[in-house]
């Protein structure tokens, strides 16, 4: 049983379908901007890799693992690692090797994301990892009294009440 005694033109139709598009678009447009927010080395043969993204050497141990510029660290659970090809390797499939990568971290400081260079993108500049992770403790110093269990109770750091 049909309800609806009225016929849609297709032109009736057809402005609405291009009224609906043209108040969608900077919102559209907006996400894209967002999306692009990469450091561009793609100029010199290389990929786009996130805005954030370190620059460091890597030596795979027993998974999960790994040497990041000389210290021991671990890969986050679900860690993504890809080869100059852009096609996923398993942490396994590296354990011995050394490379030159870019890296990002999680929240917890452990290593979720990992680039294998080639030779070219690891000849391209790009920063390393001396700037603080995020900007509260415990990732900003290592310069504050550390409390080692023999510290006095009055020389311990107070803090504001």
């Amino acid at each position: 049983m049909n309800r609806c005694h009225t016929k849609i033109s297709s032109k009736t139709l057809f402005i609405a379908a291009a009224a609906a598009v043209l108040l969608h678009a900077p919102a559209f447009a907006q996400t894209q901007d967002q999306s692009l927010q990469t450091q561009n080395e793609a100029a010199v043969g290389g990929r786009n890799f996130p805005v954030g993204t370190l620059r460091g050497e890597i030596a795979f141990g027993a998974p999960p693992m790994i040497q990041l510029d000389g210290q021991t660290t671990r890969l986050a659970p679900g860690a993504r690692i890809q080869n100059a090809q852009r096609m996923l390797v398993m942490p396994a499939a590296l354990a011995g090797q050394s490379h030159v990568v870019n890296y990002s971290k999680d929240a917890a400081g452990m290593v979720r994301h990992v680039w294998l260079l080639s030779t070219e993108e690891a000849r391209t500049e790009r920063q390393g990892a001396e700037k603080p992770f995020l900007n509260f403790w415990p990732f900003v110093s290592r310069s504050a009294p550390l409390d080692d269990g023999t510290t006095p109770y009055h020389q311990l750091p107070s803090y504001g009440r």
